[in-house]
């Protein structure tokens, strides 16, 4: 999970919780506060009953019935008992509602002075009512039906407020932090994008800003300046010595070649041992040079040029090279195929690509001939370069392009290692890619431009 959406899962869960939590504590304050509210309302009542009762002479408990059906106040389905001291029931408000109750209930009240309970839909009050002369209980039961109505609605206010901000919140909270992190997805997009051709690519930054993020933008510079620096003195290191060894290791090579003429046949072998390490040395040299050409970075100058002619020169170079060496060339017929064929790159560069791969197609080849084919793929040109031969292994795929690379077929074989080496960094140069595909006892390298 990325940060992005850590951060944004986390604040978001954070206020869900916390709103939650909220919402649950609004509820049970005003569902308490609605049982004090109603044992009040129900306190009052029992009161009010047992002092018109026994107090006002004038009520009997006809009347006081009359008076508690036509009551502005009457409670829901409301039901009033009445007992003296010794559990005598000496008034009942309604015949046709009932309320359960027990002596223990009366004995309960006689300790405790009150009790407020639930049963079913309804609540029951019970209170002690302690006078100089005698003492009366009195129980109601009642359902408060306009309280659970409006906590009910609050509960339906709130679960509705709940969803709705929860929603809100979880979309503000990823636009928000997406905003504020974008600078760092673009951060990371283009730094992904630098590589050792392009080591002067530069991150945006903001003189005024303070946040990390443009921190780090200016740190990431600074370091990249010095990276830069460093690569290229080595770029010129090597193509600096690379073109003085160039001078005496020709000097040396003309000096054997005098030498081989004028040499008895004993003396003459190992002076051509001699001048094949020589030249070998040089075949280095130049291929060092070559790479610090490449990697240079003036070396991949925006030019056109065609694959098919690069590709025929190459030919024809190795043709004189390696007489027994068989090439198969195959065009696909397509209409685009003509426009695709020019190309951004250096003629001279591709030639030494395709004499790279074509060169190593004869030496490891089993039986001295190569497959070439040009066709089309998505709007894309592709040269595929395939000979029968062992092919390469999983770790030996993996480092196929890195430089001094040889694989087990290359024992018997005579190589530098650099020759793909060149050849992946000609084609990084402008863009193209080049892989390596094995199939049973064939191998075979495809270019896309």
């Amino acid at each position: 999970m990325t940060i992005k959406s850590k951060i944004s899962l986390y604040i978001s869960l954070l206020f869900t919780v916390l709103f939650g939590v909220i919402c649950i504590a609004l509820i049970s304050l005003f569902s308490n506060f609605r049982k004090q509210e109603f044992e009040e309302r129900l306190n009052e009542k029992a009161v009010n009953t047992i002092k018109l009762l026994i107090e006002v002479k004038e009520f009997d408990s006809k009347l006081l019935k009359i008076i508690d059906r036509n009551s502005i106040n009457q409670l829901y389905d409301e039901k009033t008992l009445i007992f003296d001291q010794n559990y005598k029931l000496i008034y009942s408000s309604l015949d046709d509602t009932k309320i359960k109750w027990t002596t223990n209930d009366l004995d309960y009240l006689k300790k405790n002075k009150s009790f407020f309970k639930k049963d079913n839909t309804n609540e029951i009050y019970g209170f002690f009512y302690d006078t100089n002369e005698k003492d009366y209980y009195a129980l109601i039961s009642a359902n408060d039906n306009y309280g659970k109505r409006t906590l009910n609605f609050l509960i339906y206010l709130l679960i509705g407020a709940y969803v709705f901000f929860t929603t809100i919140t979880w979309l503000l909270t990823l636009y928000i932090i997406k905003k504020q992190l974008n600078p760092l997805q673009l951060f990371h997009k283009r730094i992904s994008t630098i590589n050792d051709l392009n080591l002067d690519v530069t991150l945006e930054t903001s003189k005024n800003s303070k946040n990390e993020i443009s921190l780090l933008s200016t740190e990431f510079n600074f370091m990249m300046n010095r990276i830069s620096d460093a690569y290229q003195k080595q770029k010129e290191f090597t193509a600096q010595a690379s073109h003085e060894l160039r001078t005496p290791i020709a000097r040396i090579s003309a000096q054997l070649e005098n030498q081989i003429q004028n040499a008895d046949e004993k003396n003459k072998a190992v002076l051509k041992t001699i001048f094949s390490d020589i030249d070998q040395l040089n075949e280095l040299i130049n291929s060092l040079l070559i790479l610090s050409k490449i990697e240079s970075n003036n070396s991949a100058a925006i030019e056109k040029t065609r694959v098919d002619e690069a590709l025929y020169d190459s030919i024809q170079k190795i043709n004189s090279q390696f007489k027994d060496f068989k090439i198969n060339l195959s065009l696909e017929e397509s209409d685009t195929l003509f426009d695709l064929l020019e190309i951004n790159g250096n003629q001279k560069l591709l030639e030494i690509a395709f004499s790279n791969l074509l060169k190593n197609a004869y030496l490891y080849s089993d039986e001295k001939w190569v497959n070439v084919e040009i066709k089309t793929q998505d709007d894309k040109l592709i040269l595929e370069i395939s000979n029968a031969g062992k092919t390469l292994s999983e770790t030996e795929r993996i480092n196929l392009f890195q430089p001094f690379m040889r694989g087990e077929n290359a024992r018997n074989t005579s190589g530098l290692g650099l020759g793909l080496r060149i050849v992946n960094r000609i084609l990084n140069a402008y863009g193209y890619s080049i892989s390596y595909i094995p199939n049973d006892h064939l191998n075979k390298f495809r270019i896309t431009f």
